[in-house]
């Protein structure tokens, strides 16, 4: 079949937008002009893997310095625990503001260039939050400011990693690099949750805590600079592939059904995993549980999520059942928040590290799988478009469930005081609600096809091209 005869089969298809077409005839242009093409991958991709997955655990400790000691961080800035509550959630709008330029700068400078800017965010952000630490027995001001610049930071490269594996990666390992890249971000969060009880056993030990995480936040900044931008030559039919432009890939998203069916339980597991792993504390410390056992309760959560993943990844790298894992693994999501409402009041520990470990395990999977996912549904539009939207409703319904939450807190008359089973429950009731929107994706004309899977077959099988590796 000639190139002309593709175009044609390929506007015919029912299932084709226009910039669809536009692609493969580009793509068809390209296959006439030239022979025997040479797609290669470069050991120096993984350097900038290594940063992103770096500045991931950094934000992510950064964003949960406070909320693990929330406690003995009230007690030394003398506000309430609902104003430390305030450092996650301005954490989460602040990713929400700096959406729009996260997308353009990544749709225009590529990785590098959010790499560095959330560097230099980093650097800024985590000494202004020292410095209100540290003066005047406490600015809780300066120290918010500090953690709202920190709070910018994240999309730059949270939102990073579906771009990056599509630029260096072939399709045998962009899920693999984009799960390692996304994961670090909640394995930052472990690593606050059980290094910041332990270093601020008192409320005159929170300055220093703040301390070492700047200067080893600063230390991780560094490498950013020397961060590749792209490759010679692209490691596959995706990476050379043209883009639709910006604000045509957005119209375009906006009427493709199958993308909203993914986006809002993304989204709301999303913001459900933020608003537990900010409150987790004030869950479990009504119920006699020590700061220690609950920095170990979030320890497993992530953990055992990150060690799932680290299995289930490279599975779906090479089966590609995306769909499948996500419709297995949600209800399986839905069960575990429900049954996490009677873990506290269980009077055992082993209640809520078994239900963390559930949660973790099936929310880590779900997490790279939906990414990769929602790339492929929205080929040829540019990866960093649908990860940044999905990525940004996660903050944004994050910060909203710690207000609701916050709000539904018990008095000090009930018991035990200051209890959450109300939010629990309210934790239950929304993962439940959204598990059925991805069981109907490739129902009732949605398209779920794997578009970028499906032209990379069709060019690479045509054309036979080899993958080096250099």
């Amino acid at each position: 079949m000639d190139s002309t005869d593709y175009i044609q089969g390929a506007s015919s298809h029912p299932g084709m937008a226009k910039d669809d077409i536009i692609e493969v005839e580009t793509l068809a242009t390209r296959t006439e002009t030239r022979e025997q093409p040479s797609f290669k991958v470069y050991k120096r991709r993984f350097f900038g893997l290594a940063q992103l997955v770096l500045l991931n655990i950094i934000v992510s400790w950064d964003w949960l310095t406070f909320s693990a000691v929330s406690k003995t961080a009230s007690e030394y800035f003398r506000v309430s625990e609902g104003a430390i509550n305030w450092m996650s959630t301005a954490f989460l709008f602040a990713f929400c503001v700096a959406s729009p330029i996260v997308i353009w700068t990544l749709n225009k400078g590529g990785p590098r260039s959010s790499i560095i800017t959330a560097s230099v965010l980093l650097l800024v952000g985590n000494w202004i939050r020292y410095a209100g630490t540290r003066a005047g027995n406490g600015i809780f001001g300066v120290a918010m400011l500090g953690q709202i610049l920190i709070g910018l930071a994240q999309p730059f490269v949270l939102t990073a990693p579906t771009r990056y594996s599509d630029i260096w990666f072939t399709d045998h390992g962009r899920t693999s690099a984009t799960a390692v890249a996304s994961l670090a971000n909640p394995l930052g969060g472990a690593l606050g949750q059980l290094i910041g009880p332990l270093l601020a056993t008192d409320p005159g030990q929170i300055p220093n805590l703040v301390l070492y995480v700047s200067i080893i936040s600063s230390v991780a900044c560094v490498p950013s600079f020397f961060v590749p931008g792209r490759p010679p030559t692209p490691p596959s039919v995706a990476s050379e592939t043209v883009k639709p432009p910006l604000l045509a890939s957005l119209r375009q998203l906006s009427r493709r059904t199958e993308f909203w069916l993914i986006f809002f339980p993304f989204s709301v597991y999303v913001g459900l995993f933020n608003s537990i792993s900010s409150l987790l504390n004030q869950i479990l410390y009504p119920h006699g549980y020590s700061e220690t056992v609950a920095g170990i309760t979030g320890a497993l959560l992530i953990v055992v999520g990150l060690v799932s993943a680290a299995i289930m990844s490279p599975i779906v790298d090479r089966l590609k059942h995306y769909l499948g894992t996500m419709k297995i693994l949600i209800p399986i999501l839905a069960v575990a928040y429900i049954a996490f409402i009677f873990a506290p009041s269980s009077g055992h520990v082993a209640g809520p590290y078994v239900l963390a470990a559930l949660l973790g395990a099936a929310s880590f999977c779900i997490l790279p799988v939906a990414l990769e996912y929602m790339v492929e549904i929205t080929y040829p539009m540019s990866p960093e478009i649908p990860s940044t939207l999905c990525w940004t409703g996660g903050q944004i319904f994050g910060a909203a469930f710690i207000l609701i939450e916050t709000a539904l807190k018990a008095g000090p008359e009930d018991d035990p005081p200051f209890h959450m089973k109300r939010a629990l429950i309210f934790q239950a009731v929304v993962a439940t609600v959204v598990v059925p929107l991805p069981l109907c994706v490739g129902l009732f004309g949605t398209d779920g096809r794997k578009r970028r899977l499906e032209a990379e077959c069709q060019r690479v099988g045509s054309l036979e091209e080899p993958i080096v590796s250099a």
